[in-house]
């Protein structure tokens, strides 16, 4: 199985749906859904409401690997069921879509302009759980804020050390160092983040995938999707609204979204089945086309 999704992760068209909202990031998701806060009264019952959406969207005839070839969660989702199947084999038996899932546990405070990953001490014990459960890969975010030299090389090589630890289990990491799109020297920490990478990708053991913010300048990261040890460099919106985000991506040659809100921008638990298809489809259609564009 996991040839396959690798052979599907390399030469399938498409993009990378990201449902792993967690944590703080969950009541504004819900929110924008339709469902406020008095909805719900504790945790438990907040995450059985986003998993109820992931599953939803996952659940949608417009939802398969046709065109969006990977879906990352969080670890909850990666628990759960979906009509009683776990939710990452459910993706690839009935959907077609590779399962990855998100492994970080939030942001340190900012250092140098950048946030680094918190500790993970349980993360071999999470990898285990996760090659159990039919997971791909992984995926994990850090924060750029400025043009710091010290700062972009912390935050690479630590992307690196936990993308070696997940190699390790056997999966393939997303390595996540996320350029904050509102920064004044934007175009200064990408050209910085840009060398990193290279220098880094030199001394993976295995391929990697890339997840980063859209350019300022077209085709920056062109180095980076034609490196052979990257199997796909994908998109965040990062705060750009669904049209503004696929106008920038379709002018990036071989890079691929992996949007959250901006997927699912305008969906709401109050629309009808079919309204909700049609909306998802539609969301669906226009990122695809965005990232075959290139």
């Amino acid at each position: 199985m996991a040839k396959t999704m690798m052979e599907h992760m390399r030469k399938g068209e498409g993009f990378i749906a990201a449902l792993d909202q967690s944590g703080g990031s969950t009541p504004k998701a819900l929110r924008l859904y339709g469902i406020t806060e008095d909805a719900y009264s504790n945790e438990t019952e907040m995450y059985d409401l986003i998993h109820a959406m992931r599953a939803r969207i996952i659940k949608s005839s417009a939802f398969t690997g046709d065109k969006v070839v990977g879906a990352i969660l969080f670890e909850q989702t990666m628990d759960r069921d979906i009509d009683g199947i776990p939710t990452a084999t459910y993706l690839w038996e009935k959907r077609g879509v590779v399962p990855f899932l998100k492994i970080d546990k939030g942001l340190e405070e900012e250092k140098n302009g950048c946030q680094m990953l918190k500790a993970m001490p349980t993360l071999d014990a999470l990898l285990e759980r996760a090659a159990e459960a039919g997971i791909f890969g992984t995926k994990e975010r850090s924060v750029i804020s400025a043009a710091d030299p010290m700062g972009i090389a912390a935050v690479v090589a630590q992307q690196f050390e936990v993308g070696e630890q997940v190699l390790g289990a056997g999966m393939v990491p997303i390595l996540e160092p996320e350029v904050t799109i509102s920064i004044a020297d934007k175009i200064e920490a990408e050209a910085m983040l840009r060398d990193a990478l290279l220098a880094g990708l030199e001394t993976v053991s295995s391929p990697v995938m890339l997840k980063l913010s859209l350019p300022t300048v077209d085709n920056f990261y062109l180095p980076l999707v034609e490196h052979p040890n990257v199997i796909k460099v994908v998109a965040l919106s990062g705060g750009y609204a669904r049209n503004d985000a696929n106008a920038i991506l379709a002018r990036n040659k071989g890079m691929i979204a992996s949007f959250s809100r901006a997927l699912t921008e305008g969906l709401t638990a109050q629309m009808t089945d079919a309204e909700f298809d049609a909306a998802l489809g539609e969301a669906i259609d226009s990122i695809y086309r965005a990232s075959i564009a290139g």
